[in-house]
């Protein structure tokens, strides 16, 4: 039997769905969003559950997008391409018109796609050992489809220094740009006790409540999603795209880099 990459179970009200596909980072495969999307379509259905966790097995929450699953199909029509995209736009809008709060609890690393999943939790708490990155222009890409959940979180000196820069941060300053709720010495405590404040709380306070929050954000999928989505198909096509994906893959310097002399 083929062990799944997402696990979902529940406890005391809440559904925890695990990123579990370590072997390659959690990557963002179509396999991981088929099945984190059941999850979500679980925790919606289920009555008992007033709250999701989402979290990850292993060192690294997520790492974006499955690289080989992207780079082999650039021979593909473009359209594959976009249909990947449109599937991760759907997802994180699962997670924001999700009636119920999703907390992220970070332990690991988060680059690229991952940081649109954190973007798009209601909560995000993350431990000591979590780091950030939004990778995508040192691919030749950029973070299209996810910054319709990024940007609205980001200050945005913020999200133009790591936009551009690519360079990882710290849960603290994670914290302080908007990124991050709290920053936990101990996350598994912390959102144990915001599980607990939740379970106060009326199925139908939480939802019109999440509403209220969400609904600026997914007024921006509907405004910007195809766009994002087109111009993602675009760069994941291009030569530059290609070499920096086929680089990062063979774990050396793309063309374009300049060493410092």
């Amino acid at each position: 039997m083929t062990e799944p990459y997402v696990r979902y179970e529940v406890s005391g009200g809440a559904a925890t769905i695990t990123l579990d596909s370590p072997h390659n980072r959690n990557a963002i495969s179509t396999r991981l969003v088929t099945e984190l999307q059941a999850g979500l379509n679980a925790a919606a259905e289920d009555p008992t559950v007033r709250s999701v966790v989402l979290t990850h097995s292993g060192g690294t929450f997520c790492a974006g997008a499955d690289l080989s699953e992207a780079s082999g199909s650039a021979s593909s029509p473009e359209e594959s391409v976009r249909e990947r995209g449109r599937g991760m736009l759907t997802l994180m809008r699962s997670i924001l018109e999700l009636p119920k709060p999703v907390i992220g609890l970070i332990g690991g690393h988060v680059r690229a796609g991952g940081m649109g999943l954190i973007g798009a939790c209601d909560i995000v708490v993350a431990g000591p050992d979590s780091t950030f990155a939004v990778t995508e222009s040192r691919l030749g890409l950029a973070a299209s489809i996810i910054s319709v959940t990024l940007l609205p979180r980001l200050d945005q000196r913020s999200a133009s220094r790591y936009l551009l820069t690519g360079e990882k941060f710290g849960p603290r300053e994670a914290e302080t740009i908007g990124l991050v709720t709290i920053a936990s010495q101990d996350p598994g405590d912390t959102v144990a006790e915001l599980l607990e404040s939740l379970r106060h709380c009326s199925p139908q306070g939480l939802a019109e409540s999440k509403w209220i929050t969400t609904r600026s954000m997914l007024a921006g999928f509907d405004r910007d999603g195809e766009e994002m989505v087109a111009q993602s198909a675009r760069l994941f096509s291009s030569d530059e795209a290609r070499e920096g994906m086929m680089a990062f893959l063979q774990k050396r310097p793309p063309a374009w880099a300049h060493e410092q002399k």
